[in-house]
């Protein structure tokens, strides 16, 4: 590998280089990822301590706002660190560290929001087998393939470029490592790379969106024969799990399916799912359902009780 780099780091031009804009987005970002982590964190404290929230949904839930805080970290501290300094610059092995990372994170994400999807078609669509089917053992095995996914994913995106040889120019038009922005680097064909890249990445997501969005149409149409109170019920969840998807799922659709080639509008594209998603994920479950929210407020009694003990 040293022999076929020149380069051993690479340079940020970031999101913009006027300075009063980078304040207004440091400040902005900061709030965004504290709001985050705290967000996310809240969700995941409160059903691990709420019996009311034991069902297979919110089990998935708290592994989602895990990852999501993962995920988030991956790229938004150094995104918001760098909006203050001069020279925006990351080595060879914490760029590709970055990658391996950004597509581990969220290749767990897409398999778990496919899993939370056939877990709403059981609940639906079967009722009567429900806790049959999505038994605690199975809910552990569908949590721990959706991380084996994820490791797979990403292990065949760093293989990918790990071993291009980058000669220099080592200036990347982004805020964080990605594939395609490094392939633009390689001095050499990328060609096949890249439709490897879009055969991983792009066809996956497509692929995942797709099934996400037959199963809930499955649902919808199963959801006929229910009650006026259970189908509403039914609704408002699916209608949460659909606008996470659809947020997740359709930047990352933009971004990988088109082979070696980048844009100047991918940098505003990639903040939806790297730094809006991972917001939106603690929002959208907790304001739209009654049970998590009950469950936050009484956390929240129960910790001012214990500080005043």
């Amino acid at each position: 590998m040293a022999k076929t780099h020149n380069v051993t780091e690479f340079i940020f031009l970031g999101l913009s280089s006027n300075p009063e804009v980078q304040k207004v987005c440091f400040v902005m970002f900061l709030l965004l990822y504290t709001a985050t982590v705290l967000g996310n964190f809240l969700i995941v404290l409160t059903v691990r301590s709420s019996r009311t929230l034991g069902s297979p949904m919110y089990f998935f839930l708290s592994y989602l706002s895990f990852v999501e805080i993962c995920y988030a970290s991956t790229t938004v501290p150094r995104l918001i660190s760098d909006l203050l300094a001069e020279r925006k610059a990351i080595s060879l092995w914490g760029c590709m560290s970055q990658v391996f990372f950004i597509h581990f994170f969220g290749g767990i994400e897409m398999f778990l929001l496919t899993v939370m999807a056939y877990d709403r078609y059981v609940a639906i669509c079967k009722p009567l087998s429900y806790t049959t089917i999505m038994s605690r053992q199975a809910c552990a095995l569908l949590v721990g393939a959706a991380w084996v996914g994820g490791f797979v994913h990403s292990l065949a995106q760093i293989l990918l470029i790990f071993h291009l040889p980058f000669c220099g120019p080592s200036v990347i038009d982004h805020y964080f490592c990605d594939v395609l922005p490094l392939l633009k680097l390689a001095c050499s064909d990328t060609v096949l790379i890249g439709l490897l890249v879009v055969a991983n990445g792009g066809t996956l997501s497509v692929i995942s969106f797709v099934v996400l969005l037959a199963s809930y149409v499955v649902i919808l149409l199963h959801l006929r024969t229910r009650s006026s109170t259970g189908r509403r019920k039914a609704l408002s969840t699916c209608g949460a799990h659909v606008t996470v998807v659809t947020l997740f799922f359709g930047p990352c659709i933009f971004i990988y399916l088109r082979p070696s080639t980048t844009l100047s509008v991918d940098k505003t594209v990639a903040i939806f799912y790297t730094v809006i998603t991972p917001l939106l994920n603690p929002v959208i479950y907790s304001l739209r359902n009654a049970e998590v929210k009950k469950a936050v407020r009484r956390l929240w009694v129960r910790a001012i009780k214990l500080e005043e003990r």
